[in-house]
C-alpha cells in the first residue's frame, strides 16, 4: 500500500511543487507588497479557523475508516461525521459573517479575510472526502482532486489579481475551486451514509481522539504564523510579505515532498497495525523512515545552497533581498517539522494517544512565541527565520522523548550517516559552481547537486536505494510476465 501511494500521489505532489512556486513568483508581481502582507495574514487566520473547527473530523476520517466495516456501523460513520460537518458549518458561516461586521480593520483586510473565512466550511467538505479516499487506497481519486483544487484555485486567483482584488484574490481560488468540486464528490460520498445514523457516542469518541489533534495542529500553525503576525506589529505589513515569500518557497519545496510521502506513509502505517500488529507497523515504519531521509535531507540542503538564485527567479524585486536572507534557516525549519508531522507524531494517532500530541506541540509553540517577542525587535526578518528554525529543533527532539512513551518507531541512524555524506560530497561541489545569478545558476546547481547526490547515494546504497529499486525492478517484471 506504501508504495502504490508514494508513486500513485507523486503526479499530484509534482503539481502542487509547480503551482506553489508558480503562485510566488505570479503574486509577488501581480500584488503589492501590501496586500501580499495582507493575503498573508488572511491565509494563516483561514489555515487556524479550518483546524480549529473541522480539522477533528478529517482526522477521524483517516483513523477509523480502517476499522470500520458495514456490519460495525461503516454508514453510522459517515453518517455522524457528514451531519456534524454540516452542523459546524451552519454556525461557522453566520458568526464569521457578524464578526466582520462588528471588528474595526481596513476594508482591504476584511474582504481578504472574509473571503478567506467563508472558505473554511467548502474546503473541509472536500477534505473529508479526501481523507476518505486515502484511507480507502484510492489513490487515483484523492491525487485526481488534489490537483483539480489545486491547479483550479490558482487559475482564479491568477484571475481576480488581475481584475484588482488585492489579497482577496488568492483566497478566492481556495474558496471557488473546492466549491466547484463538490458537486462530483459530494453525493458518492453522502451514499455511504445511507441506512446510517448520527451516533453521539460515537462523535464523542471521534472528538476525543481529533481534538487533541487539532489542538496540536493549532500549535504547529503557531509555529509557523507567529512570526508574520509579530512582524506586523514591530515592523510593517511589507515586511510580513517579504518573510512570507522567503518562507514560502523553502517550506512549499519540503512541505510539498514531505505531504507526499506523509499521504503514502500514514493510511500504510494505519493498515499495517490494524491488520499486521506492531511487527508489522515497524516493518513498514522502518522503510518508510529511510525514504524520509533519502529524499527530504538533499531537498533540504539543495534549498539551502540555490538560496539566493531561487528568490531572483521565483520572488518579485521589492520583496527579493530579504526572502534570501530567510530562506536557508526556513528550509532547516521545514526538514525538522517534515519529519515530526509525519513521521514521529504519527504514532499518537496510531496509539491514540493524541493527548500527548497536544504536549508535544506545546514545547516548540511556546519556544517560538518567546523567541519571535526576543528576536524579532532586534533582528527582524532573520530573527523570525531563526526562531522557527530553532522551535521546529525542540519540536523533534520532544516529539521523539514522549512519543517513546506510546510506542517506539525506529529511527534510521544509518539512512542518515549514508545521506549525510551523499549530501556533503553534493554541497561541496555545487559550492564550486561560479554565483553568476538567476535561472542560469539555479538550474546549473540543481542539476548538478541532483545528479551527485544521486550517483554518491546509490553508490553507498543510502537508505536501502539499491535493494528497494532491484526489488520494484523485479516485481515490475513478474508483472510482466504474468501478463
Amino acid at each position: 500500500m506504501f508504495w502504490r501511494g508514494v508513486w500513485g500521489y507523486l503526479p499530484a505532489n509534482i503539481v502542487q511543487g509547480v503551482v506553489g512556486f508558480l503562485a510566488i513568483v505570479v503574486f509577488t508581481r501581480l500584488l503589492s507588497p501590501e496586500d501580499f502582507g495582507r493575503y498573508a495574514l488572511a491565509y494563516s487566520v483561514f489555515t487556524l479557523a479550518h483546524v480549529a473547527v473541522f480539522t477533528w473530523l478529517e482526522a477521524a476520517m483517516a483513523r477509523y475508516w480502517a476499522a470500520e466495516t458495514p456490519e460495525t456501523g461503516l454508514a453510522d460513520h459517515f453518517a455522524s461525521l457528514y451531519r456534524a460537518a454540516f452542523w459546524l458549518s451552519a454556525a461557522f458561516i453566520p458568526l464569521v459573517i457578524l464578526g466582520l461586521m462588528l471588528w474595526p480593520v481596513e476594508p482591504a483586510f476584511r474582504l481578504a479575510l472574509g473571503v478567506a473565512l467563508i472558505g473554511v466550511p467548502v474546503r473541509s467538505l472536500a477534505k473529508l472526502a479526501q481523507e476518505r479516499y486515502r484511507a480507502s487506497g484510492e489513490v487515483g481519486k484523492a491525487a485526481g482532486l488534489d490537483m483539480a483544487t489545486v491547479v483550479g484555485g490558482f487559475l482564479i486567483g491568477v484571475i481576480f489579481a488581475l481584475a484588482g482584488l488585492g489579497g482577496a484574490a488568492p483566497l478566492l481560488g481556495l474558496l471557488l475551486a473546492p466549491l466547484f468540486a463538490l458537486p462530483f464528490i459530494l453525493p458518492g460520498e453522502l451514499k455511504h451514509a445511507r441506512g446510517g445514523r448520527p451516533d453521539p457516542a460515537r462523535l464523542k469518541r471521534y472528538a476525543t481522539f481529533g481534538y487533541p489533534i487539532a489542538a496540536s495542529l493549532i500549535l504547529s500553525l503557531v509555529l509557523a504564523s507567529t512570526d508574520r503576525f509579530l512582524l506586523a506589529v514591530f515592523m510593517n505589513e511589507a515586511a510580513v510579505g517579504a518573510y512570507h515569500a522567503g518562507y514560502s518557497i523553502a517550506n512549499r519545496t519540503l512541505d510539498v515532498m514531505f505531504i507526499w510521502l506523509g499521504a503514502a506513509g500514514a493510511p500504510a502505517m494505519v493498515m499495517a497495525l490494524e491488520r499486521g500488529g506492531r511487527e508489522a507497523l515497524q516493518t513498514a515504519a522502518r522503510e518508510q523512515a529511510g525514504l524520509f531521509v533519502l529524499v527530504g535531507l538533499p531537498a533540504a540542503v539543495g534549498v539551502m545552497l540555490v538560496a539566493r538564485s531561487l528568490a531572483e527567479v521565483l520572488i518579485g524585486q521589492d520583496l527579493r533581498s530579504a526572502a534570501a536572507l530567510i530562506t536557508p534557516w526556513i528550509a532547516l525549519g521545514a526538514a525538522l517539522s517534515g519529519v515530526t508531522v509525519y513521521y514521529f507524531n504519527q504514532v499518537f494517532t496510531l496509539g491514540h494517544r493524541t493527548d500527548r500530541m497536544l504536549l508535544t506541540m506545546a514545547v516548540p509553540a511556546v519556544a517560538n512565541v518567546i523567541l519571535n517577542l526576543i528576536l524579532i525587535p532586534r533582528f527582524g526578518v532573520l530573527g523570525a527565520a531563526w526562531a522557527t528554525a530553532a522551535s521546529f529543533a525542540l519540536g523533534l527532539l520532544a516529539s521523539i522523548l514522549i512519543g517513546r512513551t506510546v510506542m517506539r518507531l525506529p529511527i534510521p541512524w544509518e539512512a542518515l550517516i549514508r545521506c549525510g555524506v551523499a549530501c556533503a560530497v553534493m554541497a561541496g561541489l555545487v559550492s564550486l559552481i561560479p554565483a553568476v545569478g538567476g535561472p542560469v545558476e539555479l538550474i546549473a546547481k540543481a542539476a548538478i547537486g541532483g545528479a551527485v547526490y544521486a550517483v554518491v547515494a546509490i553508490t553507498l546504497n543510502a537508505a536501502g536505494v539499491r535493494d528497494t529499486g532491484r526489488r520494484l525492478l523485479n516485481a515490475y517484471r513478474t508483472r510482466g510476465a504474468e501478463a
